[in-house]
């Protein structure tokens, strides 16, 4: 991608309406736009960041027997009626509307009333279960606080996968196989996560939060700081540098954290409102037993940028950077801006993802912010200085080396080949 025709431009100053880290640089860094509070546009950084997130999400769902599917957003009263959440809590988290008809609907802001009497339409048998159903797609929420960037939105990217069970040790057993494939999706991302006990609310004893260690945090949680049991505030019954209650020679602390992720044992929650059953092997009806598993992408790509900056922008882990390599090229057109173009096409030709700054109008010391702001792994720097070579630079690291051109080409291929 040639960055003079890039749609967005990074910003100098921080925007004055934001006070979250990832809103203020990923705003800077020309990938995200705001509409309003808790609202924003992705632009063409931003989305690639954001579906790379979400195709790793992908990826271990479909790893642990998911089948991807859409459901709509816009979602009739009467099923939410059906489980008592259309008032509560819905009035206070959803938006509710009516059309020209005076016929009532709501913004999803999760569908657990939507996939229940869906699954009602396909399941009868015990042998059409197990059963794993997911969707990527934007919730909506009335969110009261929305003044953390894609940490706290009114429209937001959510994964909701839904699984449906004969009995609960065949949730149990899918619901600690959903937490491995959690851990990874977040170990790929480069988040570091405690998986944290919180309540399981009415339906069940548990549930667990997925929640990433940083200051700028609005969860508070408890932990371990030798075996990383870690239980959120709103249940722990233990304070900061009691004994840990799980490996009983550990302290616990205390630290802000935000989360990623969550998974709940529904049970028969749901199913239960929507008469789903199944008849068993001896023909009797029984209620389908359920699961719930929540990740949101966009509240990861902000985390993501929360842990992973310094002074001067965003440090993009690899396998979610909008692109792996930033190739600027400083001074002039003519020889230098040919030399810049073979190299672009080079690396292009092997299936590398490239930013080229050949902005002619910009000086080298902007270019250099702007690359840093941006957070690209890899910066390539083509000048009159470095002649025959190119100069290389990780975004996370000080040195800055001069490399021959084809020995660049080899180490770069073989970085994507491991990839």
């Amino acid at each position: 991608m040639r960055q003079s025709k890039l749609f967005g431009k990074t910003l100098k100053q921080a925007p004055k309406d934001e006070v979250s880290i990832n809103a203020i640089l990923l705003t800077r860094a020309g990938f995200i736009d705001k509409l309003s509070a808790g609202i924003y546009t992705y632009l063409p950084l931003g989305l690639r960041v954001l579906n790379k997130i979400k195709n790793i999400v992908r990826e271990e769902m479909n790893a642990i027997g998911g089948q991807e599917i859409l459901m709509p957003a816009l979602q009739p009263k009467e099923l939410w009626e059906k489980t008592g959440r259309w008032t509560k809590p819905g009035k206070e988290v959803m938006f509710q509307l009516e059309d020209r008809s005076g016929k009532e609907y709501g913004l999803g802001w999760t569908h657990e009333e939507i996939i229940t009497p869906l699954v009602k339409k396909i399941v009868s048998s015990y042998k059409d279960l197990p059963l794993y159903l997911y969707q990527i797609q934007d919730k909506f929420r009335d969110e009261p606080r929305a003044k953390s960037g894609l940490l706290r939105g009114l429209e937001f990217s959510m994964k909701d996968l839904y699984s449906f069970h004969t009995d609960e040790k065949d949730l149990e057993e899918y619901y600690q196989k959903a937490l491995k494939a959690y851990q990874k999706v977040f170990k790929r991302c480069s988040l570091e996560l405690l998986v944290t006990e919180a309540s399981g609310g009415s339906f069940s004893k548990y549930s667990h939060e997925f929640q990433v260690l940083t200051p700028s945090g609005e969860d508070i949680i408890f932990y371990c700081q030798k075996c990383f049991y870690a239980q959120n505030k709103e249940i722990a019954k233990f304070k900061a540098d009691d004994k840990c209650p799980k490996c009983k020679s550990g302290k616990m602390a205390e630290g802000k954290s935000i989360e990623v992720g969550n998974i709940f044992q529904l049970k028969t929650k749901y199913s239960s409102p929507f008469d789903l059953f199944y008849t068993d092997q001896n023909g009797k009806q029984k209620p389908v037993i359920m699961g719930c598993y929540g990740i949101g992408p966009s509240r990861v790509m902000g985390s993501v940028v929360e842990v992973h900056h310094d002074q001067q922008g965003i440090i993009w882990p690899k396998i979610i950077a909008p692109y792996q390599i930033h190739l600027l090229m400083l001074g002039s057109e003519n020889e230098l801006g040919k030399k810049a173009k073979t190299v672009y096409n080079k690396l292009l030709a092997q299936g590398l993802e490239i930013l080229f700054d050949d902005r002619l109008d910009i000086s080298a010391g902007q270019k250099f912010a702007d690359s840093d702001l941006i957070g690209i792994p890899y910066r390539l720097v083509i000048s009159n200085k470095t002649k025959d070579k190119v100069e290389v630079k990780r975004r996370n690291e000080k040195e800055v080396k001069l490399m021959e051109i084809k020995e660049l080409f080899k180490k770069l291929t073989s970085e994507q080949s491991d990839k």
